[in-house]
């Protein structure tokens, strides 16, 4: 079993030195802006299943380009969240995140007026690069603030505001389906579909003007003053004091700037492989595959549309549920029992899939089997790879190391994106051996939790760089 070490700062922690600190106005603020960010992810990640049929007829895609109407925002992610890396490193997480604000804000007003297939694809890539962004920010940005026996639930709220997204956008498509007819939708209400992003777009930009700069940034650029204001304003002058002293500690052994190059240097290849590896399993699951094409798969099965609709709804209500039982646990069971708890009922859900698909059964059963797979997947693999990812970087690399690892969480979606609708489709593969391979990469993920995956829950920031133990 894969463990962190107690290091000199932990007894510290034991011994009461640390002070518990209550939720207050700047972390509240903090966790707001995280959440909003998980919206606006978990929003633009769904809005396109309930326009893909529409945009199928619009444009008259064929299955391959159906695809990469769904992946062009996926293809915009990857870039987004390798230049936010450095930029969230050289001007702020907060900057980075206004940033991401107004992309998302672009391109819902561009998706909506394109009058080309093409022009579409290049407004969701703009998405896309809000996206990337957002999900290697938000992460780190409250990671850093929240205090150690508070991160693990208000990193998870990152995930809940992605699946509130991912819920809510299953209603409203239907509310705006339901105004006009089937020509109507193909001609326009796509179009409102994707517009209707603005509107919370704008309440984060709202939210991050009074939201405060992450204090442990503050400090490695030397702004010690303002991240101690920020820091008694979160947990008092004790908590202030004990977090400054533990950053500026990391500071004095990593004293040169870094720089991509160092991100795969000799000392930070555990971390970063560990990172990785979870960002690709989390994808390889097929987790988008059901997301983006809920309805696909249970039409794949013989539902009508009302009964495809129905069993949407019930994947998004079972996500934003299950995800606050990560909320609720994750920071008292800690990352690996769910973890491990979680991917192995994924496995067993989707090898039950897959077996259904490939021996024709549909209704209840197949219901239930994506239930549970969506159920494991919330309680787990989805905010605790977000999670775990922003805790576990050294200070003087997070940025561009949590780069890097959401870099490999897009790349694998958009494989897994584009390659789904083909392999679904094929004569030769069909949803049966789909998600048999979903199911495998599961069962690889749960044995990678099981032999290489450490335990972080209420460690500091500082004590778990320290466990990462190759000298500079």
């Amino acid at each position: 079993m894969a463990s962190f070490a107690p290091t000199a700062g932990r007894s510290m922690v034991n011994s009461g030195v640390h002070p518990k600190v209550a939720m207050k106005g700047p972390l509240l603020l903090a966790t707001c802006v995280a959440a909003l960010g998980g919206f606006l992810f978990g929003y633009d990640t769904a809005v396109i299943n309930g326009a893909n049929q529409f945009l199928r007829a619009h444009f008259a895609l064929d299955p391959l380009n159906e695809g990469f109407a769904a992946a062009s925002a996926v293809l915009g992610c990857i870039p987004g969240a390798m230049f936010a890396g450095g930029l969230s490193d050289r001007y702020g997480r907060k900057k980075t995140l206004f940033v991401c604000a107004i992309l998302f804000a672009l391109s819902g007003i561009f998706s909506a007026v394109p009058e080309s297939f093409f022009q579409f694809l290049v407004a969701r890539f703009i998405s896309g690069l809000g996206i990337g962004a957002a999900s290697m920010v938000c992460p780190i940005y409250i990671a850093e603030l929240a205090p150690e026996n508070w991160r693990g639930r208000l990193g998870a709220l990152f995930q809940l505001g992605i699946v509130t997204g991912i819920f809510l956008t299953l209603f409203i498509n239907l509310r705006i389906q339901g105004a006009g007819d089937a020509a109507w939708n193909t001609s326009t209400g796509w179009r409102w579909m994707l517009a209707a992003e603005v509107v919370p777009a704008i309440l984060l930009l709202v939210f991050l003007f009074p939201a405060p700069e992450s204090p442990r940034w503050l400090i490695q650029v030397g702004l010690v003053n303002e991240a101690r204001s920020i820091l008694q304003r979160i947990g008092g002058s004790d908590h202030a004091e004990f977090e400054i002293r533990e950053v500026e500690k990391v500071i004095a052994n990593n004293k040169r700037s870094s720089t991509f190059k160092d991100v795969f240097s000799k000392r930070y290849r555990r971390p970063l492989t560990v990172a990785v590896l979870v960002m690709l399993f989390q994808q390889f699951c097929g987790i988008n595959a059901v997301i983006y094409y809920s309805t696909k798969i249970f039409a794949s099965s013989g539902a009508d549309q009302t009964a495809a609709f129905n069993g949407s709804a019930w994947v998004g209500l079972v996500n934003l549920l299950f995800t606050l039982v990560a909320i609720a646990y994750v920071d008292k069971a800690g990352r690996r029992p769910l973890m491990l708890i979680g991917t192995a009922v994924q496995s067993v859900a989707l090898a039950s899939m897959g077996w259904m698909f490939y021996t024709g059964q549909s209704g209840p059963g197949l219901l239930i089997g994506v239930i549970t797979f969506i159920s494991a997947f919330a309680m787990a693999m989805g905010p605790i790879s977000w999670l775990f990812c922003a805790e576990i970087f050294p200070a003087q690399v997070r940025g561009r190391a949590m780069a890097v690892a959401t870099f490999s969480n897009w790349a694998s979606c958009f494989v897994v994106a584009q390659t789904f609708p083909m392999l679904n489709d094929s004569p030769s593969v069909g949803p049966g051996l789909t998600f048999g391979i979903y199911a495998v990469f599961s069962l690889m993920s749960f044995i990678f939790v099981w032999k290489m995956m450490p335990e972080t829950k209420g460690k500091t920031l500082e004590e778990i760089e320290a466990t990462w133990k190759v000298p500079a």
